[in-house]
């Protein structure tokens, strides 16, 4: 298999942070292959790198050294404008604060990375509605955030990151401010994601939550230390 069949190939990847006099190594040659449509569970204890990792692979930082190849391509030769296309298309983003306009209802939250590429109103609406519904919220389009529960919410931050079709679905501690009902509902809604094809690394430090995935990479002081196959009882 050739390097530009793979999704995400990331090799001996470093990261080097300079804090004050000292020099934090938050990354030490990591290396990963994910392919398309798989279902990846990043876990280790806060400072094992990581956010890091989901940072640089979500095209929000870049690398002391090492390669990354998105979808073939070397993302340290891709232009700002390259970069900003592939973080608002490629990649749909779900975080732990769920990141909602509080003024506005769910609809126009869904909307807003549409609106930043220009696409028409019409267009626009109907994508978001069909977003909305496909998390199980089309009920609840013109609500607001105050008006919803913390569930509704990370739908709506969900539906989200789906309106613009991304290649990647890349969730930060999705279940991190919701209570454990609600979390395995938030988690069923990314199972069915994936059974629809889409492509999720998630990044958590639960394990029932790491459990819905296919695959666990585990991280320790920058390093892999594991790299597994969920093997599931279905």
């Amino acid at each position: 298999m050739t390097q530009n069949q793979h999704m995400i190939y990331v090799t001996d990847l470093e990261k080097t942070y300079q804090m004050g006099m000292e020099e934090v190594r938050a990354l030490r040659g990591v290396s990963l292959i994910i392919e398309k449509g798989e279902y990846v569970a990043i876990m280790g204890p806060s400072g094992s790198g990581k956010s890091t990792l989901m940072n640089i692979i979500g095209c929000l930082d870049s690398p002391t050294s090492g390669g990354y190849e998105l979808n073939g391509k070397q993302v340290s030769q891709m232009s700002d404008d390259e970069l900003a296309h592939v973080r608002n298309r490629e990649i749909g983003f779900v975080f732990q604060t769920f990141n909602l306009l509080p003024r506005a209802d769910a609809l126009h939250n869904v909307e807003l990375p549409l609106i930043y590429r220009g696409v028409p109103g019409k267009v626009r609406r109907e994508r978001s509605m069909q977003a909305l519904s496909s998390v199980g919220l089309g009920d609840r389009v013109h609500h607001k955030p105050n008006e919803m529960s913390g569930g509704q919410r990370q739908r709506v931050a969900i539906a989200r990151a789906l309106v613009n079709e991304p290649s990647i679905i890349l969730a930060d501690e999705p279940t991190g401010n919701l209570d454990s009902k609600t979390g395995e509902e938030i988690m069923a809604v990314f199972d069915r994601l994936n059974d629809d094809g889409h492509t999720i690394i998630l990044v958590t430090h639960e394990e029932d939550i790491a459990g819905h995935s296919r695959r666990v990479v585990k991280l320790h002081d920058g390093e892999v230390a594991l790299d597994e196959v969920v093997v599931t009882t279905d």
